[in-house]
């Protein structure tokens, strides 16, 4: 047996020249007599020389904080594992005495492996026949919280884990290489910041929180002893699980290591071990679906800012990287959802549409020249449970139980996500008006728009505008609309037959395309299909809003003409640091001249038609679709109305200089559902209410207009 072990401590000579262990305790360093007995049946004298010497140490995942315009109302957080990385000098001092004095009390004196402690775990082992003693130093510890957490592939999770004494030996002679690099207090911090405190909180800023809803550098010298506690076994220490006993005979325990050791008074001991564990739990927010409940309606913002950050390539080669980068990053956003002008967007909903309704009633404020978002509402709960959902308004769907979008759902109603959205109608017709101004039309172009059109385009067989053989041939809403028309009067009147005219002059393609520059687009397949190169000169019926589209498209669309033609892609943040506190790019508008200023200028002047604001060049020709919004918001405002066949859904664009908005009204759940023309008001006032209140207070600003020679002869 001597001839045994002597051979066993050769293999560990290595591991001696390299000062990990000093003396006859290393005969015991890898736990009991039994264990020592088969390191013989290692893979070779060298194993120890073979071992990493060097800590493979990858950034600790951090957590991730989304916070409104203001930088200090908290949106969401994100996170894998619930973290925010503290230096030492923001954490309690009892909390340091605490862990020192529960799990490593030589911690000062060892060089990263106790000897006194390896050869107290081999006698007490022995005696039990097991293992009932570690001898992990805080610095062991440490090296095995960092290769856990570093590991990038299963094996390494399980060399990281794993009860062997190889996982021993390998931490040993890390730790003595962390000492050597490291001050105490570097591996202090460090391991405070790593250690896992249970309910997903992972250092302890996390811990601190969780459990007491504090920071750590409030903590009492109870509420540290409580935290020191339990990163032995946090299930069977948890204060807040079914024993509390233990919970607080772990706590006291650990009040009395401190008092061995002098940390802390007999008397202050004998005190705090009579009080109770107070906890003040919390369960930190995480993800868009755990939004503040008194700001539930931010949610559908979220997923806007969510469904942006995964197109971001700055933040990882796919959108799956781009998301786990938003959970482990530890960025800190502030985004452009500005509180005040959001709840004005959401009473404005709510006071015009139920809750309890099928048909959705949304709203999405953008700020022209930037493209931020200011504002998303509708008039649902952003919330996964659909149980008490109202009936669906598809009867086939009804009678297969499927659950109805309403009062709760998840689904992107707003845009930003995969939901393709609703036809917009009318308000597609500032493409072709765009389009032809910028080929060099004028805004006094005129056109002689009858009551029916036999256009150049071809319908399908059970299309209702289908006459004579093949040709789509639109109507006009009313007889009111029929005769010649310019620019300005017949988007202010919103003339069907002069629209398709003036789309048959320039080519739907040039329609189709302006639409893009503008940033729509495609949702669906057959739209896609339609918006080819191959297609969409045939795709006469574009001009009168046939695409799907969302209330974030078309927002911004009309905030790019309000900006002067500057299109700027829409934008959910105003700034983003990475964990070091660094600004991150991504925040910044990206905005590119997507139409030349003048054109831009009389797009406005035509949709100042609509809102009775009136034109600054020509005439608009005595009516329009939606003259009261002018008075209702009070200053120069422009836009424009938009309904589908039947009015399933209806629409209302605005925009003045500072901001633009888009509000809808349909029913997501069944497109066939119409809205009906007695609902056609509520996007327009919506608007009209959003707009006004939102910019009371800012100083009145005015569209520049075009050019009289822009308005007469065309932008050249």
């Amino acid at each position: 047996m001597l001839k045994r072990t002597l051979k066993v401590t050769s293999y560990l000579a290595p591991l001696l020249r390299a000062g990990l262990i000093t003396g006859i305790a290393v005969a015991a360093v890898a736990f009991p007599l039994v264990a020592i007995g088969g390191l013989g049946a290692l893979a070779g004298a060298d194993l120890i020389d073979r071992m990493p010497d060097k800590l493979r140490a990858a950034p600790s995942a951090q957590v991730t904080k989304i916070y409104a315009a203001d930088g200090k109302t908290l949106i969401t957080q994100f996170y894998e594992e619930y973290r925010k990385y503290v230096p030492l000098t923001q954490i309690s001092p009892y909390m340091i005495k605490a862990i020192v004095a529960s799990e490593d009390s030589r911690f000062y004196e060892h060089n990263g492996v106790d000897v006194k402690g390896v050869v107290r775990a081999f006698v007490a082992n022995q005696q039990a026949g097991g293992v009932s003693q570690g001898a992990s130093t805080l610095t062991m510890q440490y090296v095995r919280n960092v290769q856990r957490d570093s590991a990038e592939t299963p094996q390494q999770v399980k060399e990281a884990t794993e009860q062997s004494n190889v996982r021993k030996l390998r931490e040993m002679r890390l730790a003595v290489a962390v000492e050597k690099e490291l001050t105490k207090e570097e591996i202090l911090e460090r391991y405070l910041n790593v250690a896992y405190f249970g309910h997903r909180a992972y250092g302890i800023y996390a811990a601190a929180e969780v459990y007491f809803s504090k920071r750590p550098t409030d903590l009492s010298l109870a509420e540290a002893a409580t935290l020191a506690g339990l990163v032995k076994a946090p299930s069977a220490y948890d204060p807040a699980g079914p024993n509390k006993a233990g919970a607080l005979e772990r706590r006291n325990y650990v009040i009395d290591r401190m008092t061995e050791i002098q940390y802390v008074s007999p008397a202050l001991a004998t005190k705090t071990k009579k009080q109770k564990i107070q906890l003040r739990l919390i369960d930190p927010p995480n993800d868009c679906v755990s939004v503040n409940s008194q700001h539930n309606d931010w949610g559908y913002f979220c997923d806007m800012f969510k469904n942006w950050w995964r197109q971001q390539e700055a933040f990882g080669a796919t959108p799956q990287q781009r998301e786990e980068n938003l959970r482990r990053g530890g960025y800190t956003i502030v985004t452009s959802l500005d509180p005040r002008t959001q709840k004005i967007a959401m009473s404005e909903v709510r006071s015009k549409q139920s809750i309890r309704s099928s048909y959705a009633l949304g709203v999405v404020a953008i700020e022209p020249g930037t493209g931020k978002i200011k504002a998303a509402a509708v008039n649902r709960r952003y919330l996964l449970d659909q149980g008490n959902n109202g009936p669906h308004s598809d009867w086939g769907k009804r009678e297969a139980h499927v659950a109805s979008n309403y009062p709760n759902t998840v689904v992107p109603l707003l845009g930003g996500g995969d939901m393709p959205g609703y036809q917009a109608g009318s308000t597609f017709k500032i493409f072709t008006l765009v389009a032809a101004l910028d080929l060099g039309l004028p805004l006094s172009t005129k056109i002689n728009a009858p009551g029916r059109l036999t256009s150049i385009y071809p319908a399908g067989e059970s299309d209702p505008s289908r006459c004579g053989r093949d040709r789509w041939c639109p109507r006009n809403a009313s007889k009111s609309m029929t005769g010649v028309q310019t620019m300005w009067s017949g988007f202010g009147k919103s003339v069907n037959t002069f629209f398709v005219k003036l789309e048959q002059a320039i080519g739907a393609e040039r329609a189709v395309r302006m639409a893009e520059r503008l940033g729509m687009t495609w949702h669906t397949d057959i739209d896609r299909t339609m918006a080819s190169p191959a297609r969409a000169n045939g795709w006469g019926a574009f001009t009168l809003g046939v695409a799907d589209t969302t209330p974030l498209e078309m927002a911004n669309a009309y905030a790019t003409l309000a900006a002067d033609g500057r299109y700027c892609e829409p934008l959910p943040v105003n700034s983003i640091l990475d964990s070091a506190g660094q600004p991150v790019a991504a925040a910044t508008p990206n905005c590119h001249q997507a139409v030349r200023p003048q054109v831009a200028r009389a797009a406005v002047d035509a949709a100042r038609c609509v809102t009775g604001y009136g034109a600054s060049a020509g005439g608009c020709g005595g009516w329009s679709t939606a003259p009261g919004v002018y008075g209702s918001v009070g200053r120069p405002v422009a836009g424009k109305t938009g309904t589908t066949d039947d009015t399933r859904s209806a629409w209302f664009v605005g925009m003045t200089p500072g901001l633009a908005a888009a509000s809808f009204i349909a029913d997501p759940d069944n497109p066939f559902h119409v809205a009906g023309d007695g609902n056609s008001w509520k996007p327009i006032q919506t608007v009209s209410g959003l707009l006004r209140r939102a910019l009371a207070g800012t100083p009145v600003t005015f569209f520049t207009p075009p050019t009289r020679n822009t308005a007469r002869h065309g932008a050249s």
